[in-house]
């Protein structure tokens, strides 16, 4: 599989039993589908995200790339929580594509964004 921002091939890394894909060249991450979810739950696993947050914003602009598994348009997608967040999704197989720094973002909330998900569940739930 190539990376699909700059086409570079890409290594497997395991984080406990989950197993994604590294970029070699500019470190995006590729998520098969609900990797991202589980590893979001997991301790310290922004740990496989090495990849220089400036680089990860230089290739966050393409947005409207193809799906290395299924090679149709990936969806831009802006995380729920953390709007900053945009990252790549695939409407078929439900892979997702993280450029650099992203994931370790993910991973860190700040005082308020955290402030800002718990008013949003307690709007909800009045």
């Amino acid at each position: 599989m190539n990376c699909p921002k700059c086409f570079s091939k890409v290594e497997t890394v395991s984080f406990g039993e989950i197993e994604i894909e590294r970029c070699l060249g500019c470190q995006g991450l590729w998520f098969d589908m609900l990797e991202k979810e589980d590893l979001v739950e997991i301790e310290h696993s922004e740990a496989i995200d090495i990849g220089d947050a400036q680089v990860g914003e230089e290739y966050d602009g393409l947005q409207y790339i193809n799906c290395p598994q299924c090679n149709v348009k990936m969806m831009p997608m802006v995380d729920k929580d953390q709007a900053h967040i945009r990252y790549e999704s695939c409407p078929i197989c439900y892979g997702t594509f993280f450029d650099a720094g992203e994931f370790r973002d993910l991973k860190e909330h700040t005082v308020l964004e955290r402030f800002t998900q718990m008013l949003g569940i307690l709007r909800r739930n009045l």
